[in-house]
């Protein structure tokens, strides 16, 4: 009786820890990852408070020198002048010194295009810099925007339930956040369909058209393909693109011939006077 009791206990004891590792092994990785992404935000601090103390220290050091060219240049220019008030007097001697006040205000030239070169360099240097900041608090400011983002599927249900519901204000803005936060998943096509149905409604028949060619754009192989098509052509009829409508409506029926979207097509060609063919 003790021993069945024992081996109970183990067992018991076995499924505990069974059920309870999986969920530590999670939470250690989760802690590693949540680790890892610490140390890399410390290394790029670090990595941009050097950035910007060199380029500080780079930015005085141009401007230091730039300030003794400007310097140097002036006593030449004046030294020169003093230069050619006295050349009547000194004949030979003058011309020399004149040539080699000339060959520093040669120097002096190539040094301040070198200098504009470097200053040239340096702006770019700090426009690459603030552009990658602006990237960096970007893709942050993005990541927050993520992690506070409702779950896909409770965004969703959330727009379809107002959308059915017919709060279209509300709907709109959930279809929109989901396309927002979730571009590339399948329901972002159906949220692309119900934001041009919403703008349909409302008699926005260009927005509508935007909103169906993203459809058939970008997930033609989707559930409200034939559909985005369909009223893609109802919006085109709408504005008075009569053409464009009815080209739509029978590439549709030509896609689709069996199917509800085709019959609807039909029916408002037929109602139009105009072949669904094209003959």
């Amino acid at each position: 009786m003790k021993t069945h009791r024992i081996s109970a206990l183990v067992a018991l004891f076995l499924i505990l820890w069974l059920s309870v590792a999986p969920a530590f092994g999670v939470n250690k990785e989760m802690v590693q990852l949540q680790t890892q992404v610490q140390q890399l935000q410390e290394q790029m601090t670090a990595m941009q408070r050097s950035f910007d103390e060199r380029m500080g220290v780079m930015k005085n050091l141009v401007e230091k020198d730039t300030d003794t060219v400007n310097k140097l240049a002036t006593a030449l220019n004046n030294l020169q002048t003093t230069l050619q008030k006295q050349q009547e007097g000194e004949g030979s001697k003058s011309d020399q010194l004149s040539g080699q006040i000339q060959a520093l205000n040669d120097t002096m030239d190539e040094i301040k295009v070198r200098l504009a070169k470097v200053t040239k360099q340096l702006e770019d240097m700090q426009a690459a810099q603030q552009s990658f900041a602006a990237q960096q608090a970007t893709t942050q400011a993005q990541q927050q925007q993520m992690a506070s983002a409702p779950p896909p599927d409770v965004l969703y249900n959330n727009g379809l339930r107002d959308y059915n519901g017919g709060k279209n204000d509300l709907a709109t803005q959930e279809f929109s956040d989901y396309i927002k936060f979730y571009p590339n998943t399948d329901l972002a096509g159906n949220s692309y369909y119900y934001l041009g149905e919403l703008q349909f409604k409302q008699a926005n028949y260009q927005q509508a058209v935007q909103s169906y060619d993203q459809v058939l754009q970008n997930f033609p192989s989707g559930n409200k393909a034939a559909s985005a098509q369909l009223k893609k052509g109802f919006a085109l009829l709408e504005l008075g693109k009569q053409d464009e409508g009815v080209s739509e409506l029978r590439h549709l029926i030509q896609r689709y011939p069996h199917s509800p979207e085709a019959l609807q097509a039909r029916e408002r060609l037929r109602k139009a006077g105009v072949s669904s063919s094209g003959r």
